[in-house]
């Protein structure tokens, strides 16, 4: 197993197969320090005239000195640097992505499009920096999916050179092994193309940005989540994950699904969003559209979301939360334009995204933990 606190050692690709920078180049540094940059790149010498010179160079390195020699009671005034709640949140899910790369042998990373599915590739980009990332990406297209969204996703795997498997709910009822649901609504669907295509792929890792803060029963859920050969769930059976080790055991026809942004809720995506200036779908910034309200929501008018005769169509100044199937997500007032209004925001919200835009999770009050048992994300 490797270990949460050691280097990510690259040999460095020749320049046709480098990857592409992460948005903000300067901090790929903060997952990927080099060698001389590491306390123990260098062993410290044994003579007391070496730990002199050393202890003269600076107060952190006389602290240093110090604990080498068990005498920290006098730490010269040094205060240690703690790691912001970001830089915390950062290094744990880069740990998580790079311990399932090395346990298992053909992982994936659930990409939409989506903000959290951004924050991942953005992450796992950090992780093997200056090499690519080392698996594909995987959407699950219901046909109902935002065009701008699907052009974002498009243009993003191009740019990071990266394998994009994309499975269709549509092929799917056009071949009559799915048929659409009366509400309209495509995202209960997803299901089974997804299984199907986490085997034909033999995928037994697949990454996921569900967050423990979106819905009841994604708390539940452990940083690393088994399935069975059908792909399903049992809350009732989960490992146990102390002190930070994730057990990624599995038999034939098993995988697993991985959670490294987890512990994040909404408020710390965006700032992160902020921090790394991470370029996300217009749709999560205000701007003008025609919608109408259904369900306490506003939805999009559009081809697959279309008003009823007593539903009025209004144009509005809103946002996206969340950006799945259009026929069941729905945006909000709002004239948040920029990353840093955004932020303000979400700090003042009390509802989670999914609970104020996503009309398939109001289908029953397990709605969420029914889908995730027959293998939903």
């Amino acid at each position: 197993m490797s270990s949460s606190t050691g280097t990510f050692d690259l040999t460095l690709a020749a320049e046709s197969d480098a990857a592409p920078a992460p948005a903000r180049d300067g901090d790929a540094a903060s997952s990927t320090a080099s060698r001389s940059d590491r306390p123990d790149a260098t062993p410290w010498a044994a003579s007391d005239s070496a730990a002199a010179s050393r202890e003269a160079a600076t107060p952190e390195a006389a602290h240093r000195g110090a604990e080498e020699r068990g005498d920290v009671s006098k730490p010269r005034g040094v205060v240690a640097k703690r790691l912001s709640s970001l830089d915390a949140l950062e290094s744990e899910a880069i740990h998580i992505i790079r311990e399932v790369v090395a346990e298992f042998e053909r992982p994936a990373l659930l990409f939409s499009g989506g903000k959290d599915s951004v924050v991942m590739l953005h992450l796992a980009t950090k992780a093997f920096w200056p090499g690519k990332v080392p698996f594909p990406v995987l959407h699950v297209d219901t046909g109902h999916n935002f065009p701008e969204v699907l052009e974002f996703r498009d243009r993003t795997v191009e740019r990071l050179g990266i394998r994009l498997v994309v499975g269709s709910v549509q092929e799917y009822i056009d071949r009559g092994e799915l048929s659409e649901r009366a509400d309209g609504t495509r995202n209960p669907l997803q299901t089974v193309p997804l299984l199907d295509t986490i085997n034909a792929n033999r995928f037994d890792a697949v990454f996921g940005g569900g967050r423990r803060d979106e819905d009841k029963a994604r708390a539940k859920e452990r940083i690393l989540s088994l399935r069975d050969e059908f792909g399903q769930w049992d809350p009732r059976n989960q490992r146990p994950e102390l002190w930070n080790l994730y057990n990624g055991r599995h038999t034939v026809g098993q995988h697993v699904r991985a959670f490294p942004i987890s512990n994040w809720t909404e408020l710390d995506v965006w700032r992160y969003i902020e921090r790394e200036n991470i370029e996300l779908p217009g749709l999560y910034y205000a701007h003008q559209r025609e919608v109408f309200r259904r369900d306490g929501m506003w939805r999009a008018v559009g081809e697959v979301s279309q008003p009823t005769e007593k539903e009025t169509v209004e144009t509005r100044t809103v946002r996206y939360r969340t950006v799945g199937d259009m026929s069941c997500t729905g945006a909000v007032e709002s004239d948040a334009a920029t990353v840093a209004e955004v932020v303000r925001e979400v700090a003042l919200s009390t509802l989670t995204e999914r609970g104020a835009t996503r009309a398939d999770d109001r289908i029953s009050e397990a709605a969420m933990e029914d889908r995730k048992k027959d293998g939903y994300f």
